[in-house]
């Protein structure tokens, strides 16, 4: 049989706004309520940054708290995955919602350009997360941006400093780092299998690359990534409905390759994660 496929959904990132689409989740009951409509499309991994209520990015972690309690009562066994991306905060901000324990968190362990600013990833900031991660028992998801990410991350995970099995998500497509580009991709995967030949891969497309990144994974073999963070539009004119939209369009491509879409708790077993209660 195929292996299942992960589908993770990014409910909102930093960025997007209500302007950007409608659909944007912005409050706590806005992220929670689009992510049980993206959980029962399908999706296994909720990918998480909270909001103030003006919707300006924070790092605040009573707010993550909120969040992680209404999706562990609303998304029973859903892999709640923080973000600990740059644009929520400094230093180690970055990190102050990992004493929550969630199941997962992003971890990128080098630094690379944004549309218009550096994204500063210095080596003791990611060995400090790292080793909170290893402290909470924490599953990294490394956001790789670059090709020396993958083997950035091999290497902090053959001297410890990311404990178990290596998730690494290839991210294509923002503006100044990575784009979209097949080459790349398929090279990705195979140093990945060469280096780390027991790491488990995902990858997101971001813009118009997206579902086009979502059919090469999941035709290869990997796990995807969609959702309204990445991506707000279907196209140049439609906009993106929701994140359950985007989800079950993911579902689609798994079909059409026949992939069986992995619930939380195979999602939990492939992942080494401790299992659904």
């Amino acid at each position: 049989m195929p292996k299942p496929c992960i589908i993770a959904v990014a409910i909102t990132g930093s960025v997007a706004q209500k302007s950007d689409n409608p659909a944007v989740p912005i409050t706590l009951a806005e992220q929670i309520e689009s992510t049980h409509a993206a959980f029962e499309a399908g999706a296994a991994i909720a990918h998480c940054h909270v909001r103030n209520d003006d919707g300006s990015p924070t790092s605040d972690p009573e707010r993550f708290a909120r969040l992680k309690e209404g999706l562990e009562q609303h998304c029973p066994g859903m892999i709640v995955q923080f973000s600990t991306g740059g644009r929520s905060g400094s230093g180690t901000a970055r990190g102050g919602m990992l004493p929550l324990r969630p199941d997962m968190a992003s971890l990128s362990v080098g630094s690379n350009n944004f549309p218009t600013r550096v994204y500063e990833n210095p080596p003791d900031l990611v060995d400090w997360l790292a080793g909170e991660m290893r402290k909470y028992a924490i599953k990294p998801e490394i956001e790789a941006f670059d090709l020396s990410h993958i083997f950035q991350a091999a290497a902090m995970n053959a001297d410890g400093r990311i404990a178990g099995r290596l998730y690494v998500q290839f991210v294509m497509g923002v503006k100044n780092a990575m784009p979209v580009d097949r080459e790349v991709f398929d090279f990705y995967i195979r140093t990945l299998n060469r280096i780390a030949p027991d790491a488990d891969w995902c990858a997101a497309g971001i813009g118009a690359g997206q579902i086009m990144v979502n059919e090469w994974c999941i035709a290869a073999g990997g796990h995807t990534r969609t959702g309204l963070e990445d991506n707000v539009r279907l196209n140049r004119n439609a906009l993106a409905p929701s994140n359950a939209a985007l989800v079950a369009r993911a579902v689609e491509l798994c079909e059409k390759y026949q992939r069986p879409v992995a619930d939380v708790a195979e999602a939990r077993r492939m992942l080494d994660l401790r299992p659904v209660a």
